[in-house]
């Protein structure tokens, strides 16, 4: 299959194009879907080069558009005028193959979209695609996106997280005139997924209820089934708790498809290079250090344990605490004894076999660094955050 993308350069389109490269290339192995080429256009391309992809291509997403023109007559020359160039093109050419385009909510001209010319431009665009699929049998594909995010948007543009990612990142201050203002945003992830059910002609239908889509298996338009409604002040708060994490250690509870784990991921693609990485805390003494690495809110915290040759560190139990202990480097024993017993369990670790070992409540427990020469390394995980005021630590030698 040859696939044209309509600006290419955009977020959209960039996001679009290497996910295709990758399945051209088997990389991205999540579909079978074949790809031969990629025409790739943008505003600087020829119109040589629009006709020979034109010509060849067997699928097209039309992602180009004018969204901050300098006259607001831009925008119907932009998102019409270019997309009846395009079908012209393809007529031209006797190429009827399937069409999305990349349409806005403004579109449907409700309540605050009402007076908005881009909308006006994007409804018109919609309507000369739907034209055209009746008197050609074209399969055409019509999305009316709401706001975009993810890596790649460019801030101060037309995108209020990718402005906030960017500004918080780089210790700018953010501008929020109202906390309360609620966003449906679509992160460019599930985007792309609903791109390759369109491209494999199984995308998600719908029709309108207002600006709302309602799923219909023959509706007129299509739509991503993944949104995240969300408030301004409810960004700019998490927001401000990923640029706190080099001094709070905490990464906030990210359940696999939720919005919190596709914004910490877009507000990292923002990061300046001095940024990427930052100290950590080491508490060091004569027997080695511990360092505390991450710490979570329902999933315990992380931390590594260094231990000089021959030391013996822990000594302690816990009532209701439990931790694993990985030995990453060098070679030690784990001695485990059940309070108010001579019962003890004793576990070799070593840097060259990694295991994880229980630290189980109720247990004494220590870990003896067996090498003469080289430090034990142990990578620590404990259900909880310690909690200094109720720390649950209880001093005895095994």
């Amino acid at each position: 299959m040859r696939v044209l993308i309509t600006g290419a350069k955009g977020f959209f389109g960039r996001n679009l194009t290497e996910t295709f490269k990758n399945i051209r290339d088997g990389k991205d192995r999540r579909c079978k879907l074949e790809i031969e080429e990629i025409y790739e256009y943008d505003v600087d391309g020829t119109s040589e080069e629009l006709d020979t992809y034109c010509a060849h291509c067997d699928f097209v997403f039309n992602l180009a558009g004018i969204n901050r023109p300098k006259d607001n007559a831009e925008f119907m020359e932009g998102n019409f005028g270019f997309g009846e160039k395009l079908l012209n093109i393809l007529k031209s050419h006797g190429n009827k193959c399937p069409i999305m385009l990349s349409s806005s909510i403004q579109a449907t001209l409700i309540g605050r979209y009402g007076q908005s010319d881009y909308g006006r431009s994007k409804q018109a665009g919609e309507n000369l695609l739907f034209d055209y699929a009746k008197e050609t049998g074209t399969d055409v594909y019509i999305y009316r996106f709401p706001n975009m995010f993810g890596k790649w948007c460019r801030p101060n543009y037309n995108s209020a997280v990718a402005t906030f990612c960017y500004n918080i990142a780089h210790d700018l201050p953010v501008q929020v005139n109202n906390r309360n203002t609620e966003l449906e945003l679509a992160h460019i992830d599930d985007i792309i997924d609903e791109m390759l059910c369109c491209l494999c002609d199984t995308p998600h239908r719908c029709e309108y209820d207002g600006i709302t889509p309602v799923s219909c298996t023959n509706g007129k338009f299509c739509y991503v089934p993944v949104t995240h409604k969300v408030t301004l002040g409810g960004i700019v708060d998490l927001l401000y708790q990923f640029h706190d994490q080099p001094q709070t250690l905490m990464l906030p509870e990210m359940p696999q498809s939720g919005f919190v784990k596709k914004l910490y991921s877009t507000y990292l693609s923002y990061l300046p290079k001095e940024k990427i990485s930052f100290p950590l805390k080491m508490n060091i003494d004569s027997r080695g250090s511990f360092t505390e690495l991450l710490k979570t809110e329902n999933c315990g915290q992380f931390s590594v344990n260094i231990s000089e040759p021959g030391i013996t560190k822990g000594q302690h139990w816990h009532h209701t605490k439990w931790e694993f202990f990985i030995v990453v480097s060098g070679h030690g024993l784990i001695q485990e004894r059940r309070l108010g017993t001579d019962e003890v369990i004793e576990t070799e670790v070593s840097g060259d076999k990694l295991e994880a070992v229980h630290m189980l409540p109720g247990y004494v427990h220590n870990i003896i660094n067996l090498s003469k020469t080289e430090k034990l390394v142990t990578v620590m995980w404990a259900n909880e955050r310690f909690d200094p005021a109720r720390p649950d630590t209880y001093r005895e030698e095994v």
